[in-house]
């Protein structure tokens, strides 16, 4: 059963201290500028202004106010604005493997590129400008479920909805992709 007073106070948290993206100091290759996950979220979106006024410390599960405040956040996270000066971008960003759909239990067709490690596959998942959709016209062997890789490609605004597992704001063409290391 989710809690959902923990997911609200997570959601408070995450806004505060922002998404961290793993970095291993590489130079990107030279036609690939290396991204950041948080140059995806417009510094204008600020999300939990949204929430300002609800007293986190004395809500409860079964208060009504917790799933209204609930359904604002899902709806706030499915519908968050994307950075449009990344759109066409060459880049190469890191990020974890939730995949959507595979061939013959053994090829990646299509996923989902997060900032962390259980994003999508836990509730609820990221917000919308913070999930990279993928889908491949050759499907992918030796990628798993949570890998940590490097995807190149190029970034496009394009909003995709994968239900359980999140609404995306952006789509990658995608070139290359490399283990994480």
């Amino acid at each position: 059963m989710i809690s959902y007073a923990r997911v609200l106070l997570s959601f408070a948290i995450c806004c505060i201290l922002g998404y961290v993206a793993p970095s291993d100091g590489k130079a990107a290759a030279a036609s690939y500028r290396e991204a950041q996950w948080e140059e995806l979220v417009p510094q204008s979106w600020h999300p939990e202004l949204a929430f300002e006024g609800l007293d986190w410390e004395n809500l409860s599960d079964d208060d009504p106010r917790v799933e209204k405040a609930f359904e604002l956040f899902m709806a706030e996270w499915a519908k968050a604005p994307v950075n449009e000066q990344v759109d066409g971008q060459r880049i190469k960003i890191p990020g974890f493997v939730a995949p959507l759909d595979w061939e013959n239990d053994a090829a990646l067709k299509e996923f989902l590129l997060v900032p962390y490690f259980g994003a999508c596959i836990h509730s609820p998942p990221p917000p919308a400008n913070q999930i990279i959709y993928i889908r491949l016209e050759k499907p992918l062997k030796g990628i798993r479920s949570m890998d940590a890789i490097w995807a190149y490609g190029v970034i496009l605004l394009e909003k995709n909805d994968s239900g359980s597992m999140g609404a995306s704001g952006y789509s990658m063409r995608l070139d290359k992709v490399e283990l994480y290391k």
